[in-house]
C-alpha cells in the first residue's frame, strides 16, 4: 500500500495536475459566490423607501408622451448659441460671467 502511495506522489499528473484542477474548479465556485454577493448588495442598494417609490412612480405616470412632444415642438431649435464651457484651469464662475457679458453685448 505504501508503495502505491509513493508511486502516486511521484506521478507528475497527480503532483501537478490535481492541484491545478482543484484550483480551477474551486476558483469557479468561489468566484460565483463572490459575484452573487456583489449582485445581492446592488439589489439592496437600489431598493427605495416605499413612500418615495410611490411618489416617483406617480410622477412617471403623470408625464404623457404627447405633453413632452408639445414642449419640444414649441421650443425654438434654430435660435441657440454654442457657448464653450470653462477649461479645467479656468475659474468657472468668472468665465460664465464673461460669457453672459458677451451674450448681452451681442443682443
Amino acid at each position: 500500500m505504501w508503495s502505491q502511495i509513493s508511486k502516486l506522489k511521484k506521478n507528475k499528473n497527480v503532483r501537478y495536475g490535481l492541484p491545478m484542477l482543484l484550483l480551477i474548479v474551486g476558483g469557479s465556485f468561489g468566484l460565483r459566490e463572490f459575484t452573487q454577493i456583489r449582485y445581492d448588495a446592488q439589489k439592496i442598494k437600489r431598493k427605495l423607501d416605499p413612500s418615495l417609490e410611490a411618489r416617483v412612480n406617480s410622477q412617471k405616470q403623470s408625464v404623457v408622451l404627447e405633453e413632452e412632444y408639445e414642449k419640444l415642438r414649441n421650443t425654438d431649435l434654430d435660435a441657440w448659441k454654442n457657448i464653450r464651457g470653462p477649461r479645467p484651469w479656468e475659474d468657472s464662475k468668472e468665465y460664465q460671467e464673461q460669457q453672459r457679458a458677451n451674450l448681452s453685448k451681442g443682443t
